[in-house]
């Protein structure tokens, strides 16, 4: 039997549309999404989305940053076949099919890296792993923006959120980790400027650059 830190449901078609329908729901979320876009270089030239699911947050960036050029990543078959029909025939997106579990492709240098609800699906080892691939992965001076799901400090915290999102329980692919945590792991790592930009209970927007 797998344990909850095996448990990622998103290879389901059944769950990738369920959460494509709630998508547009999430109290607060263009708030968040609004933070991130300030943050976004508005010279970068190469935009890195993890865990891209139905384009959301590619496309508002690329709505606000249209000359630079995207890679998505997602490893939801359901996922890419929304990314592709959304992104068909735009030269300016690459899709790319890739689990976050495993290592980052080598795909160049990026002057942006950017995520929304997708890196707490990984087990927390894989998230700090993940980060320092990041890190590499960014241009001198590049910023990483993460709009996250993270824990709450308490168990009667945690429970007020999912009554605030009108949720009975929490979800198995969940891997939720404290923000103060991953903030210090951002900074170990080498990334300046580390602070949580915006702060809805448990949907935050951490992130910091690289230094030039």
């Amino acid at each position: 039997m797998p344990t909850p830190t095996d448990v990622n449901l998103w290879d389901s078609a059944e769950h990738a549309l369920d959460y494509l329908r709630r998508a547009d729901s999430i109290p607060h979320r263009v708030e968040g999404e609004s933070t991130l876009l300030e943050f976004i270089p508005p010279d970068a030239k190469r935009i890195l989305d993890l865990g891209s699911g139905g384009g959301r947050l590619l496309a508002l960036v690329k709505a606000a940053r249209p000359h630079a050029q995207f890679v998505g990543l997602d490893f939801s078959p359901t996922m890419l076949v929304a990314l592709r029909k959304l992104f068909a025939g735009d030269s300016g997106v690459t899709i790319v099919a890739h689990n976050l579990d495993d290592p980052l492709p080598l795909l160049g240098q990026f002057d942006a890296v950017i995520s929304s609800f997708a890196i707490h699906h990984v087990t927390h080892a894989r998230k700090r792993a993940l980060y320092a691939e990041i890190f590499a992965a960014l241009a001198p001076r590049g910023v990483f923006c993460n709009l996250e799901h993270v824990a709450s400090s308490t168990p009667h915290l945690h429970a007020e959120f999912l009554r605030a999102i009108s949720c009975d329980e929490e979800g198995p692919s969940n891997k939720l980790l404290a923000l103060e945590t991953q903030l210090a792991w951002l900074r170990e790592i080498g990334f300046a400027d580390v602070d949580c930009h915006w702060k809805w209970r448990e949907l935050a927007l951490l992130g910091g650059s690289k230094p030039a």
